[in-house]
């Protein structure tokens, strides 16, 4: 029996005794995991996942993946050049077995990415009751968090008188150009 299971963004056909390579998972070398995102098992394809099936691992090491190196060239006058390298995490998993039906209750801990939270179903958040106070013992208590503050005694400033406006000054008159003009015809 085969079936499809989703993980790091990425879907894979498996079948048990497969060896995969996915993106790095949050479980040491030897530790048992479920992939609880599965979209097929068998000829059931699921709506997107079909409840309750999982899909077992052990966890046989973490390792990088192969180097990808990305050059940039600019062309022609500008001589310029860049070279990044990249080696991707990845977790090596032996799939074991695949559950049909009651994968949440076998007990095995769930694939969890290394960098992501856990998946939280809708249901449970909704079913958990909220914890509610009192406004007053919500200001008590922000009161009893806040150090006390010695009050500073407030400081009059002494009142600061604006000069006064200054008047604009006179306009000197404006000197005739045609003087200026005459005198350098009479020159030539």
């Amino acid at each position: 029996m085969f079936a499809v299971m989703k993980t790091g963004g990425k879907q894979y056909r498996v079948q048990s005794g497969d060896v995969l390579r996915v993106e790095k998972l949050a479980a040491d070398a030897g530790d048992m995991i479920q992939f609880n995102e599965v979209l097929m098992v068998g000829s059931t394809v699921g709506a997107p996942m079909i409840e309750g099936a999982g899909v077992q691992a052990e966890v046989i090491d973490q390792i990088k993946g192969p180097k990808t190196i990305n050059f940039v060239k600019r062309r022609r006058k500008h001589s310029s050049k860049r070279t990044k390298g990249h080696r991707q995490k990845l977790t090596l998993v032996r799939i074991k077995d695949i559950l049909e039906k009651g994968a949440e209750k076998s007990g095995v801990k769930a694939a969890i990415g290394a960098g992501s939270v856990p998946y939280v179903s809708v249901a449970v958040v909704e079913a958990a009751p909220a914890a509610k106070k009192p406004a007053a013992k919500k200001a008590a208590l922000a009161a009893a968090a806040k150090p006390a503050a010695a009050k500073k005694p407030a400081v009059a400033k002494p009142a600061v008188e604006k000069p006064a406006a200054k008047k604009p000054a006179a306009k000197k008159p404006a000197v005739k150009k045609t003087a200026a003009k005459k005198s350098a015809a009479e020159k030539e």
